[in-house]
C-alpha cells in the first residue's frame, strides 16, 4: 500500500514550526507511513486563510492525496475539495496537537451513540404556565434531554397536570411525572404520560390502571427487598419498568447507595436500572462537570440505562448537557475498550491537558520572524508574552506590559489588547489553552464566538491610525 501524499497550507510564521512537528510525527513508529509538503500561502498567521484566499493563490495541489488546513481557518472548506478534486480537511487548531491528530488517523472520534436516557426534571412544574412548562422543556431537549420530568411538589396543587401531559405529547416529547400523590400518577397516567417516578410495591397497582411505565424505588429508604418484590411482580405480570435503588448525597450514604446498585445489577443483569444523580450535582459545592464524569463512569460500569437529572442551582446550570457528554464519552470509551480520555473536551471547563505548548525559546524564535507591527500573544509555563517587529515582552501580569506597547493613542487597540491580554493571563493561572483571537474554551459551558467584534475593533484601529474619523 502506498503511502498517503498529504500537503500542508499554512502561513509564515508557522512554516518552520510545522515541518518540524511533521518531521517528528514522520519518524514515529506507532504512526503509518505517510509522505508530506508544506506550502505556505503568503499570510503571516495561518488562522487568516479563508477559502476564498486559499482557492485564490493555490490552483493546483500536485500529486496530495489530500490537503490538510489549519484548524483555525473559517469558512465553508467543500469548495476547495471540489476545486482541487481531493479531500480537504483541517488540522488541529494548534499545530503542536498534530501527534494527537495522526494518533486518531485524522478522524473525530464517534460520539453519536449513547447507552444511557436522560431525564431531565422540572422541578417547578406546579408554579409554572403550560407555556412556561414547553419552554423549560424544550431547553432541556436542546442540552440532550431524552424524557420531560414533570417534578410535582408535596401538598402544592397541580391543577393543569393534565392539560401539560397532552400539551407536551402534542409536542411530540415523552414525558415522565413525578410525584407522591396517587391522584397525580393516575392523572397524568389517563393524560398519557409516558413513566410515573416513583412506585412502590405498595402503590404497583396504579400501573395495572395505566399504560405509562412504573419506575420501582423501595417501600422505605434502603429497603431493597421491597423493591425486589416489585421487581419481581413486574416480571410476573409482563410489565416493563425500570428500577431505582436511590443514590443518596454525601454523608448521608453515598458509598451504601453505590453498593446497592451494584447488588442491584448483580442480581438482575438484564433489567432496566434508573439513577437520579442530583444528590449529587446539586447537593455538592464542586463544579458538576467532574461530578457528572465520575457518575457516569459507574454508570458505564454498572450498565445503568436511564438517569434523572436536574438543573435548579445555579452551579449545576448545564449539570444536562454535561450528563449527554459524559454519557456519549462513556460509551464509545467503554466499547472501544479504553479509558475515557481523548474522546471529548467537553468536560474539561477549568484546566486543559496540555495547555503550554511552547516554550520560551520557541516563543523568542517566532517572534524574530515577526516583520509587521500586529502584536501577537501567546502563553508559555513562565507566563504572558507579546510581541511585534519592534520587541517582545513577558510578564505574568498585564498591567506591566501596558506600557511598553505604545498604544496611549489607539484606544481600539489597546482595549483590544487589554481583553486578548487579560483572557491570556486567565489562560496561564488556571492552565488552559490559549489562542490569540479565541475564547477560551471552557468545554460544554462555552458560549458561541462571535466573530463580529474581534474584526470590529481592527478596522476602527486601522482607520485610527490612518486618521480617519467615522461620522456618526
Amino acid at each position: 500500500m502506498q503511502p498517503e501524499n498529504l500537503l500542508f497550507l499554512t502561513g509564515k510564521l508557522a512554516e518552520k514550526s510545522l515541518n518540524k512537528v511533521l518531521a517528528e510525527v514522520q519518524n514515529n513508529p506507532k504512526v503509518p507511513p505517510f509522505k508530506y509538503r508544506v506550502q505556505q500561502i503568503g499570510v503571516s498567521v495561518a488562522a487568516l486563510m479563508t477559502p476564498d484566499l486559499i482557492a485564490n493563490r493555490i490552483k493546483e495541489t500536485g500529486d496530495a492525496d489530500k490537503v490538510i488546513l489549519p484548524g483555525l481557518c473559517l469558512g465553508d472548506i467543500s469548495q476547495l475539495a471540489t476545486q482541487y478534486g481531493v479531500p480537504v480537511e483541517r488540522g488541529p487548531a494548534d499545530l503542536k496537537d498534530l501527534p494527537q491528530y495522526f494518533g486518531q488517523m485524522g478522524t473525530t472520534p464517534d460520539l453519536s451513540q449513547y447507552s444511557v436516557q436522560i431525564f431531565a426534571e422540572i422541578v417547578d412544574a406546579p408554579y409554572l404556565s403550560i407555556a412556561g412548562i414547553i419552554k423549560k422543556a424544550q431547553q432541556y431537549q436542546a442540552q440532550g434531554a431524552n424524557v420531560i420530568d414533570l417534578g410535582c411538589l408535596p401538598a402544592v396543587p397541580f391543577p393543569h397536570l393534565q392539560d401539560v401531559v397532552k400539551a407536551l405529547k402534542a409536542l411530540n416529547f415523552k414525558v415522565s411525572v413525578d410525584s407522591l400523590s396517587i391522584d397525580d400518577l393516575l392523572t397524568a397516567g389517563h393524560a398519557g404520560a409516558d413513566f410515573l417516578l416513583s412506585l412502590t410495591e405498595e402503590t404497583l397497582w396504579i400501573a395495572s390502571e395505566v399504560s405509562a411505565t412504573p419506575i420501582l424505588i423501595p417501600a422505605k429508604p434502603h429497603h431493597m427487598p421491597s423493591l425486589y418484590r416489585a421487581i419481581e411482580a413486574c416480571l410476573k405480570l409482563g410489565k416493563p419498568f425500570i428500577a431505582d435503588a436511590i443514590l443518596d448525597p454525601i454523608h448521608f450514604g453515598l458509598a451504601n447507595s453505590i453498593v446497592r446498585y451494584q447488588k442491584l445489577r448483580k442480581k438482575y443483569p438484564d433489567i432496566q436500572i434508573m439513577m437520579g444523580i442530583g444528590n449529587l450535582t446539586e447537593l455538592t459545592d464542586a463544579d458538576t462537570t467532574g461530578i457528572n464524569a465520575l457518575l457516569f463512569g459507574m454508570i458505564s460500569e454498572l450498565d445503568i440505562n436511564a438517569v434523572l437529572a436536574t438543573s435548579v442551582s445555579p452551579h449545576a446550570i448545564n449539570a444536562i448537557a454535561e450528563a449527554d457528554v459524559a454519557r456519549r464519552v462513556m460509551f464509545s470509551a467503554k466499547k472501544d475498550d479504553r479509558l475515557p480520555r481523548g474522546y471529548s473536551n467537553g468536560l474539561l471547563g477549568i484546566h486543559d491537558r496540555r495547555p503550554f505548548t511552547y516554550s520560551v525559546d520557541e516563543i523568542k524564535e517566532i517572534a524574530a520572524m515577526v516583520k509587521d507591527p500586529s502584536f501577537r500573544i501567546q502563553i508559555s509555563e513562565q507566563g504572558l508574552h507579546i510581541y511585534n517587529r519592534d520587541g517582545r515582552y513577558e510578564a505574568t501580569d498585564p498591567f506591566e506590559l501596558y506600557p511598553k506597547l505604545n498604544v496611549d493613542n489607539d484606544a481600539s487597540h489597546a482595549f483590544y489588547l487589554g481583553v486578548e491580554l487579560a483572557r491570556a493571563q486567565i489562560a496561564w493561572q488556571l492552565k488552559k489553552r490559549y489562542v490569540q483571537d479565541q475564547a477560551l474554551d471552557w468545554g460544554v459551558n462555552s458560549l458561541p464566538q462571535q466573530l463580529v467584534g474581534k474584526t470590529a475593533h481592527r478596522e476602527a484601529s486601522i482607520a485610527a491610525r490612518k486618521g480617519v474619523v467615522k461620522k456618526t
